[in-house]
């Protein structure tokens, strides 16, 4: 009997060649997921989500993972993705999310979500580093993703673009952070706006120098935000409790004007997301 055939994808075939393989193989829409803002400590969780056409003109100058890019390269690659992706999604998880569930399974709902929400529907799902389960096709978590395959680049950029342009949005509201300038994360001048000012709503009291700042790290990380806090989170108007989800071909739109769902595109409705308590068990946590 002989055994199946192999794919080989050389890392020295560039960027398309993971999804090049897939296509030859059969599975012709590949789709990346990747997400933005986990290791920060202030703002929302973000997870893009893309389908690159294929062939060349799902061949896009310059992309590559959104961190190696300067900020104008990312949103002209954003600009790019946009424009010749065959679907694409962003999810936004607000810090109030990520303290009540835990940033993990934040992380892997927002994955499933923004792939659940993409107008065409993937063969096959390449995804960053952590597997994703529960996607309806077949997938590969990929180390090091967005610098292995374009799709998960794709998406990498549509997170961090989009997160970026929610924390300067963000810097307008609660000016004494500098959230326009280290969007969210722990540097020394966000350290020392933490210890003059204590933490805002949009801080994540679940993280320890949050949870210090505010006084109230000697309670577990999902009883550190206070009631107050967690009343000015943004609510959702897509049946996801506090997920904000976008499918759309348009330019995003910032909160204040976000009321849930940023920019969905006219005439295009995302898909139902999955059950909050759905995604609970499947990522192994009790209801």
């Amino acid at each position: 009997m002989l055994a199946p055939p192999r794919t080989v994808v050389r890392r020295e075939g560039g960027l398309y060649a993971l999804e090049r393989a897939l296509q030859r193989r059969g599975f012709r829409h590949v789709a990346g997921a990747d997400e933005a803002g986990r290791g920060a400590c202030a703002g929302p969780l973000v997870a893009g989500a893309a389908i690159l056409p294929e062939g060349k003109r799902g061949e896009i100058d310059e992309l590559a993972d959104s961190k190696l890019l300067t900020a104008a390269a990312r949103e002209r690659v954003y600009d790019e993705v946009v424009k010749r992706a065959l679907a694409w999604s962003v999810v936004v998880i607000p810090p109030a999310e990520v303290d009540a569930r835990g940033l993990h399974v934040c992380n892997l709902a927002a994955m499933r979500r923004a792939l659940a929400s993409l107008a065409t529907v993937p063969d096959y799902v390449l995804t960053d580093g952590f597997p994703v389960d529960g996607l309806g096709a077949p997938g590969l978590a990929v180390w090091k993703g967005d610098r292995v395959a374009a799709c998960v680049a794709a998406a990498s950029v549509l997170a961090k673009v989009t997160r970026d342009r929610l924390m300067v949005e963000l810097d307008g509201r609660f000016p004494n952070y500098g959230f326009a300038v280290h969007k969210g994360y722990i540097t020394d001048e966000h350290s020392a706006a933490l210890t003059a000012h204590g933490p805002c709503a949009e801080h994540r009291f679940s993280y320890v120098n949050v949870a210090a700042a505010s006084g109230r790290g000697n309670r577990p990380p999902r009883a550190r935000r206070p009631a107050a806090a967690s009343a000015s989170a943004p609510s959702s108007s897509s049946g996801a409790g506090s997920l904000s989800v976008v499918a759309s071909a348009e330019p995003l739109m910032l909160w204040p004007e976000l009321e849930g769902t940023v920019g969905v595109a006219s005439g295009e409705q995302p898909r139902p997301p999955v059950p909050v308590g759905e995604d609970e068990a499947m990522e192994g946590e009790k209801r």
